[in-house]
């Protein structure tokens, strides 16, 4: 049966009091507390650093064994070499996540291009082949000349999912190209119109055998974590995840 992940982009919030964490709650406490509520988070400190195993292992004793970490790949993969000349790199970058994997808890990896990034088929096809078939990869392209059946197709071809990223200032087309979804609900606010219409596609996924992934922007004030608490909530109560 298909699963519904819900979370936001990080955890570790103290502006989140009370609305989200208790008032008294020490930080450190934070991510057991996050994943009795949600069911996964995606990490972005990872795009500016390697994680350690320690912290990786904190983090895998800390939440249950449902949960699901999701992963920013690393500047020096996306920003620095631009998807190019990263034959050495990825693996290190796969070599530090890989606990999480072993766990059951590896979510899907983000690969988030930068905006002047423009669409090369070759060189996607290229960085495709670098990474191994059972890893859960997403891509986040944020030039809007990627948005094109034929990069669809590229990713098709090797099981990748596409992020569909909704910000104020742009919406990736909700093209399904993997085995599962991933959403980026980058909005600051959302109607509940909007919200409605969330369940709505959300539950069209999950009917169709796939899983999805879909996390809110994380910012100062936790209206994005009081947002996927009641996205998951909603689902589940009409009973479809």
């Amino acid at each position: 049966m298909a699963q519904l992940f819900v979370g936001t982009s990080g955890w570790a919030y103290p502006t989140w009091k009370p609305d989200f964490y208790p008032a008294k709650l020490a930080q450190k406490k934070f991510l057991g507390h996050y994943a009795m509520q949600l069911n996964t988070v995606e990490v972005n400190f990872t795009f500016r650093q390697l994680v350690k195993e320690t912290t990786v292992q904190n983090w895998i004793e800390q939440t249950p064994p449902s949960f699901r970490f999701g992963v920013k790949a690393h500047q020096v993969i996306t920003h620095l070499k631009r998807l190019k000349g990263t034959e050495d790199f990825v693996p290190r970058f796969l070599a530090t996540i890989e606990l999480l994997a072993n766990a059951g808890k590896l979510g899907p990896v983000l690969f988030q291009l930068p905006p002047n990034l423009k669409a090369n088929a070759e060189l996607l096809k290229d960085f495709l082949a670098l990474l191994p078939r059972s890893l859960p990869a997403a891509f986040e392209f944020r030039n809007e000349s990627w948005f094109t059946e034929s990069t669809w197709e590229l990713l098709k071809s090797r099981g990748t999912a596409l992020c569909v990223a909704e910000t104020e200032e742009r919406t990736t087309p909700d093209a399904v190209t993997g085995s599962f979804v991933y959403y980026r609900f980058r909005k600051p606010t959302y109607t509940e119109e909007e919200r409605r219409g969330m369940v709505g596609r959300i539950g069209e996924h999950l009917a169709a055998g796939r899983d999805v992934f879909a996390y809110f922007k994380h910012e100062e004030t936790p209206e994005g974590a009081l947002y996927a608490v009641s996205l998951l909530q909603e689902v589940n109560k009409i009973g479809l995840s």
